[in-house]
């Protein structure tokens, strides 16, 4: 539901342009703790874009990491009485932030955040179909029998339900043994932790065979997975190796037709934009159904990477 406070700034907003009478940018703010990561620069562009052609006074605030440290730029935005707030993080870890911003009757919108009942809606790719997607492929390129490593980040709704739908793809297959479960640090995007764990985990099994796949939910662990395994010199065990997210330096692996062979790409721009659309709706004071608005996706191998 939208608070009576927007309803009725939808009808000042309509009678000012009735009397000619210019009215004042509407100021939104993007809070995220991810713009290290490609996937959230790319849904900031595509709600930036849609900023500009709004003409909204936009301000994007990282926290660099720090996911706590989004409640207080929350409250901060609430102060300073903007007119709405768009997250990139678990609506459960800044549920204080979230009530303040209720109490005050200021939308907030989730961009690949969480369904939460806090905000007005979450806009994301659908993470279930895209886990299923690509853990359902590694599993029929190693024809159901091999050891997995994977690569999840629990702490993230839109990551963490990946790693459960691979979880349970894996499971459906008795030959299939999960080795190790990692997650990475994600502070300087993923990659460099990536590698250093898969290194490790490449020397606690040396023999060829003894790691048949890298599941990652998203790209950048995968593409430190990759860098680990060249660099041990074991491209030709045949490792595969998949990711999600097909940002620009997957795909550019992917296309190679090496050990990368998969990703998923999210229409990241679709999903900043499909976050603006959400809040100029309920700026206008629209009913919003929708608590969930999914974007579509699609399947990248080297048959269709470049």
């Amino acid at each position: 539901m939208i608070s009576t406070k927007w309803k009725t700034a939808a009808l000042a907003l309509t009678l000012l342009a009735a009397t000619g009478v210019q009215a004042l940018a509407e100021k939104v703010v993007v809070i995220t703790p991810f713009l290290a990561q490609p996937g959230t620069q790319f849904y900031v562009e595509g709600f930036t874009k849609a900023a500009e052609e709004n003409n909204w006074d936009l301000n994007v605030i990282d926290t660099a990491g720090d996911v706590a440290a989004v409640i207080s730029r929350i409250e901060d935005a609430v102060t300073q009485n903007v007119d709405a707030i768009v997250i990139n993080v678990d609506p459960a870890q800044v549920a204080a932030g979230l009530e303040t911003a209720k109490a005050a009757g200021i939308p907030v919108v989730g961009m690949d955040a969480g369904a939460d009942p806090l905000l007005v809606a979450n806009v994301t790719s659908n993470g279930y179909g895209m886990a299923a997607e690509t853990s359902v492929y590694v599993a029929n390129r190693l024809n159901g029998k091999g050891r997995v490593v994977m690569f999840v980040l629990d702490a993230f709704p839109p990551v963490q339900i990946r790693g459960v739908i691979a979880d349970a793809v894996f499971k459906n297959h008795p030959d299939i043994e999960v080795i190790d479960r990692i997650t990475p640090d994600v502070q300087d995007g993923g990659v460099a932790d990536s590698r250093a764990k898969m290194e490790a985990l490449l020397a606690a099994n040396p023999d060829a065979g003894s790691i048949s796949a890298v599941w990652a939910a998203w790209d950048q662990p995968a593409l430190g997975a990759l860098q680990a395994i060249e660099d041990a010199g074991r491209s030709d065990e045949g490792i595969v190796i998949v990711g999600i997210d097909a940002n620009p330096q997957a795909r550019d692996a992917i296309a190679t037709g090496g050990n990368f062979e998969a990703s998923v790409a999210q229409d990241f721009e679709g999903i900043g934009r499909g976050a603006a659309d959400v809040v100029s709706r309920a700026l206008k004071g629209d009913t919003i159904k929708e608590s969930v608005i999914y974007v579509p996706t699609k399947l990248i191998t080297s048959a269709n990477a470049k």
